[in-house]
């Protein structure tokens, strides 16, 4: 039977019957010996093109960063001997007088000494989403603060001013917070560490046991060519040389998921950072809120009315038949200089764009979404003389003809509601003026009060109809030496406004809970603003109080409050400022719900530093260049694509290109994916290890012929493993991976003893069996049983002996029982193959069962088919004897491995199931990795 099995399956072994010379022979066997370490040579060239692939596609990604402009200034207009000049930005020193005008950029810290009307925007400095006044006046102790400097790099929106420059360059407040970003360090991703501990472990692993091989095989007499091959073999089972590809695919796969979903990834890491992310450390402005000031409530004819603000305007609306709306949207709509930008008809009124102050645009589209046109509002009622806003009357009024009275003139006045409120003796209900008596400045009181109190700016709004014999047709108005009144006038009510928030806001954020992931509201804005909009996403959970709160209820003195009682916490600035670092801890430990109201630059870093020293990985949004240092300090920074900064989009490692805080725990789940298909592919690669490493235990110990060759191993790793493992990367996230608690770091790692335990120890070992029992079953049908083959090696592999007996007396040449063992190979390799079917199929899945998750993965499914087409190339493709040494099987041998790999599929599907019905229990513990 020996010799006709030897005759069958390959032409060769009659080549050896008709003769040739030993020195021709060992020749030949020396050049095959040749042949394999080439193909390891080349095969290791695979793995370094692969590699080179993933640096491509991380500086693909990083390239697209290459277009963001810095912030510097092009231009400035100086005043020098009396003269103005126009300069670059980089020539102003300090002394120069600046002059500065609505839409440029400020050149310099200057100390403004004149100004009409300027405004500038700070939002991407100190967070305030309203524009600030800057007048001579010194206001406020705190440089941010003050009204009376200008800090480089803001915008200037609107009137003009001049100032003496105090600090250019890094000495600017910029300046200084472009210093502290640079010179922070920015440390290695968790997934960076987490490969980085695997490869020291898998490496250490593999050149211990390839050198001890190497030590034996010389010791065992065999050359140190063949030592060198059995040294390869056992360094390339050990190896995943799969797994750089199916991190870089995976990455990549990942960073393109997230550009569909508005997220553009600079740092292909940074995604499974985001998925293991514990705290988000959140910018309120633009990301939490649309970035609008919106009209939210009206107070007129002693009731409060809400407005619509939603993004869709598919909110709350109220009832406008009121006379007293149409006056009070008409003083709305009048003494307003906002106006829509050209060329804006077919959009829709709440996303177009305005030219004029935040809340006076928020007035315009409210009005024009109630009422109609303002333009045509203004055509029928020219104005005829203004008074703009500023800081000393806190007021803006406007003279109109009125449309309703051709011969006679109408005053419009809006402002501070207590200002407006002295200059008014009757107010407006239900279209009728009626005297403002204690009653009324009462319910103006409260209704101030609540508005305040929900974080909203609040505006105040009069008239007076002028008296036509006092002011005829053709009037010439003063606004300097006023001639007409400006006192006793009639309060008609309140608007208030607020940057409302995001739709999808309140819902991610429960989803960051539901993940275990604390949300942190950081921000420049005021504590109320900010206090409001915390509770209008759920950041600060309904029935949560604050220390504040609590007093408020029981009516006690702050003092008197233990904080641990209270779960929410609102923190102002400049009580973090006296903190010390163990009372943020204590803060940062105590409190579940957290808002950082009026924080500096240098605040935002020491609130992430906090968290990172609880232990946290901390995920920080920001749009401005206040926000930088944060964002480079945070494990992960994510900036803003529409609102952000320059400055702040180079300092993160994310961009929202829709700013929209919701896409946030889109790339959280993206992250945990990634995490989580890593750990299965290498899962799945680790598993066949021990079925490759085995043969050469068992070749060495029990002294059989060897049951596995080094090729077969690198057609294993770099064949038929590879797709795949790289499919694993394709997988869809499982049901549970938002309902997590976030991953440790110090506890979780990508690869744990669970992990291995489950590879090695089960999995790993009934793949081994498998391999096994084909490897006995074909040399038992050649003649050679188990009993026989042990302690076989020595004669086995002596090429001077051509009578080896197998159990039945039938004598073998040498070469006879090399197309034996070499056609074990090919058994061997291919029952890896089909037991791999199953490791592929219950590594889709780490908890829920492969039914519950489907076969919807259709590169799992042609990674499948194309192993075993792979397999049965190589095992029946003419020439592979010569070429591989892997030789034809019967159909029957490939079945042998199919129990096993059906025990493999049953065996983890029960495990799965305990681990379900058992949360916690002894199975999860030992076998969940």
């Amino acid at each position: 039977m020996g010799r006709g099995a030897g005759r069958e399956y390959s032409p060769a072994a009659t080549t050896a019957e008709n003769g040739g010379g030993k020195k021709k022979q060992k020749e030949k066997e020396l050049d095959e010996l040749k042949k394999e370490l080439y193909l390891g040579v080349v095969l290791a060239a695979v793995v370094i093109v692969t590699g080179c692939f993933s640096y491509y596609q991380e500086a693909k990604s990083s390239k697209i960063m290459d277009s963001f402009k810095n912030m510097v200034p092009q231009q400035a207009l100086v005043v020098r001997e009396g003269e103005k000049m126009q300069i670059n930005a980089e020539e102003v020193v300090v002394g120069d007088l600046v002059e500065v005008k609505g839409g440029d950029r400020v050149p310099a810290d200057l100390r403004i000494i004149s100004s009409h009307g300027c405004k500038v925007d700070n939002s991407s400095l100190t967070g305030e989403s309203e524009p600030q006044t800057r007048s001579p006046e010194f206001t406020h102790e705190n440089p941010l603060e003050t009204r009376n400097i200008c800090f480089f790099s803001t915008n200037c929106v609107e009137g003009t001013a001049r100032g003496i420059v105090i600090a250019t360059g890094d000495r600017t407040v910029m300046g200084r917070i472009a210093t502290l970003a640079s010179g922070l360090e920015v440390g290695r991703t968790p997934i960076a560490m987490e490969i980085e501990h695997f490869i020291q472990l898998i490496t250490g692993v593999a050149v211990f046991l390839g050198v001890s091989f190497f030590v034996l095989s010389l010791i065992l007499g065999y050359s140190w060519l063949e030592a060198v091959i059995f040294l390869i073999g056992i360094i390339v089972a050990n190896v995943p040389e799969g797994l750089l590809a199916t991190v870089t695919v995976c990455l990549t796969l990942t960073a393109k998921r997230m550009a569909r979903k508005n997220c553009l990834v600079k740092n292909l890491e940074a995604v499974e950072t985001l998925g293991s992310t514990s705290t988000i450390c959140s910018d309120k402005t633009g990301t939490l809120t649309q970035n609008r000031m919106t009209v939210a409530h009206m107070w007129f004819d002693n009731q409060i009315h809400e407005a619509d603000t939603t993004e869709d305007q598919s909110g709350a609306t109220f009832d406008k038949r009121s006379p007293t709306w149409t006056a009070l949207s008409r003083i709305a709509g009048l003494c307003n200089r906002a106006v829509f930008k050209a060329g804006q008809e077919n959009i829709s009124v709440s996303k177009r764009d305005t030219a004029g102050d935040a809340s006076e645009s928020a007035l315009l589209k409210c009005i024009e979404l109630s009422c109609g046109s303002v333009r045509k509002m203004r055509d029928r009622n020219p104005k005829v003389a203004e008074i703009p806003f500023n800081s000393t009357n806190k007021y803006q009024l406007s003279i109109h003809e009125r449309e309703d009275s051709p011969q006679s003139y109408v005053l419009v006045m809006k402002g501070a509601p207590e200002r407006i409120l002295d200059r008014c003796s009757s107010i407006l209900v239900q279209g009728k003026e009626v005297p403002l008596d204690k009653e009324m400045q009462d319910a103006f009181q409260n209704a101030y009060l609540e508005l305040g109190g929900l974080g909203e700016r609040v505006l105040g709004f009069c008239q007076l109809n002028l008296p036509s014999g006092k002011f005829p047709r053709g009037f010439k108005f003063d606004t300097d030496e006023l001639n007409f009144p400006t006192e006793k006038l009639c309060f008609v009510g309140l608007m208030s406004m607020i940057d409302p928030p995001r739709a999808a806001v309140p819902d991610a954020v429960g989803k960051c809970r539901s993940a275990g992931i604390k949300v942190i509201m950081v921000t420049g804005d005021h504590p109320i603003t900010a206090k409001a909009i915390a509770k209008g996403v759920g950041i600060i959970s309904e029935g949560n109080e604050t220390v504040e709160d609590i007093a408020a209820r029981l009516n006690i003195p702050v003092n008197q409050v233990n904080p641990r009682e209270a779960k929410a916490c609102v923190v102002h600035g400049s009580d973090l400022k006296d903190m010390t670092s163990e009372q943020l801890d204590e803060i940062l430990k105590n409190h579940t719900e957290i808002v950082f109201a009026r924080t500096s630059p240098q605040q935002k870093l020491i609130i992430v530093e906090g968290c990172q020293r609880q232990g946290a990985i901390v995920a920080v949004t920001g749009d401005g260049v206040n926000d930088s240092p944060a964002l480079k300090k945070a494990d992960i920074g994510i900036a803003m694509g529409i609102a952000g900064s320059d400055v702040s989009k180079q300092a993160a490692d994310m961009i929202l290109l829709d700013d929209n805080f919701a896409s946030i725990v889109t790339g959280v789940e993206e992250g945990r994916l990634i995490f989580d298909n890593l750990k299965k592919s290498i899962a799945y690669t680790l598993t066949s290890n021990i079925p490759e490493i085995t043969p050469f235990l068992l070749f060495i110990i029990a002294n059989i012929p060897l049951p596995l060759g080094t090729v077969t191993i690198l057609c294993i790793d770099l064949g038929t493993d590879m797709v795949p493992a790289i499919s694993l990367a394709y997988e869809a996230a499982e049901s549970d991976i938002m309902k997590r608690q976030p991953r440790n770091p110090q506890t979780d790692k990508l690869v744990n003893e669970r992990l291995i335990s489950m590879a090695y120890g089960q999995i790993g070992m009934i793949q081994a069996l498998g391999g096994f029992f084909t490897y006995f079953v074909i040399l038992a049908e050649n003649g050679f049983l188990p009993s026989r083959l042990l302690g076989i090696r020595l004669d086995w592999d002596d090429r001077s002996m051509n009578d080896l007996e197998d159990s039945y007396g039938q004598e073998w040449t040498y070469e006879q029982r090399k197309v034996v063992e070499f056609t074990c190979h090919t058994a061997f390799f291919a029952s890896i193959v089909v037991v791999q079917w199953a490791d592929l199929i219950i590594c889709k899945t780490r908890r829920n069962s492969v039914f519950q998750q489907g076969m919807k993965n259709k590169i799992l499914i042609f990674g499948l088919l194309e192993e075993t087409a792979l397999a049965a190339f190589l095992s029946y493709c003419p020439g592979m004897g010569v070429a591989l040494r892997m030789y034809p099987l019967k159909v029957t041998w490939w079945f042998c491995a199919f129990p096993y790999s059906l025990l493999i599929f049953i065996y983890d599907e029960v495990r799965k199931l305990i681990l379900r019905r058992y949360p916690g229990g002894w199975v999860e513990k030992e076998t969940y990795y």
